[in-house]
């Protein structure tokens, strides 16, 4: 029998309480502890098994997740499915459950050394888009996010969701002063790009001239806002993304994606 699975935690068991608080932010942040729920979240945890205190997880999801459960040395603690609904933001709780230690590095680890791709983000308030934009970075190989003062938190539930694990897969840098974050990675040698549809340059310029080469950070600014201009005024370049069609405009996680995969095929 695994360690923690011979108690059957509730609702009220001082554990749960304790993680229920990881639900807020505030909780989050005086713990320096998030919640990670499902299969593939939980699975990208354990891949760094230091990071994760303990698991929850249901009678059901246990036998479910045998293979998972039994190759972690991480306490595993079998809960009540109440339990595991107050641990989870979603309609249909999945019983299983990380705890993870927070994954923030400094924004002065990006600065000495950049990788060659990374992203920032301006006062991004959906935490479904936090996670998107985690995820899609993986995706194009981005090394670190920077969520600026003011962004939404990647580590709420919708956030870790959305970012399908790949918040496991990079720096994540919180909290981060834009305004004297980005004239520091430019004078380390990043070229730092904002994105804007009312930009002077187009992408495909950019990408044309050698700008996306690397290292680059791209800035992405609020849903409905933009780029701040304080901050898009800081960057090498404003750049737009060339529409053909009769759209309006791109949503956020729509034009990073199209701004970090061209910036992928520049790198290769």
């Amino acid at each position: 029998m695994r360690r923690g699975m011979s108690e059957l935690l509730t609702e009220r068991s001082a554990r749960i309480v304790a993680a229920r608080k990881l639900t807020r932010r505030a909780g989050r942040d005086a713990a320096g502890l998030f919640l990670a729920e499902g299969r593939q979240a939980v699975s990208e945890a354990l891949t760094d098994p230091g990071g994760v205190r303990e698991v929850f997880v249901t009678e059901d999801a246990a036998a479910a997740h045998t293979e998972l459960l039994a190759g972690t040395s991480v306490p595993v603690r079998l809960v009540t499915g109440k339990a595991a609904a107050g641990l989870s933001e979603t309609v249909t709780p999945q019983g299983l459950v990380a705890v993870c230690a927070l994954r923030d590095v400094p924004a002065d680890a990006v600065v000495q050394n950049p990788p060659r791709l990374a992203v920032a983000l301006a006062e991004l308030a959906d935490p479904g888009n936090a996670g998107t934009v985690l995820r899609t970075a993986d995706a194009c190989g981005a090394g670190a996010v920077v969520f600026g003062v003011g962004s939404a938190d990647p580590y709420g539930g919708k956030a870790v969701r959305s970012s399908a694990g790949s918040l496991f897969h990079l720096d994540v840098v919180r909290g981060a002063p834009l305004e004297e974050l980005l004239p520091a990675l430019r004078d380390a040698g990043v070229t730092v790009l904002a994105a804007d549809g009312g930009g002077e340059a187009a992408l495909d310029e950019v990408s044309d001239d050698g700008r996306l080469t690397g290292p680059v950070l791209w800035l992405f600014g609020n849903e409905a806002r933009g780029v701040p201009a304080g901050l898009a005024a800081l960057a090498d370049a404003r750049v737009r993304i060339p529409m053909r069609g009769r759209a309006e405009s791109l949503n956020l996680a729509a034009a990073a994606a199209i701004c970090l995969y061209t910036t992928q095929l520049a790198q290769r």
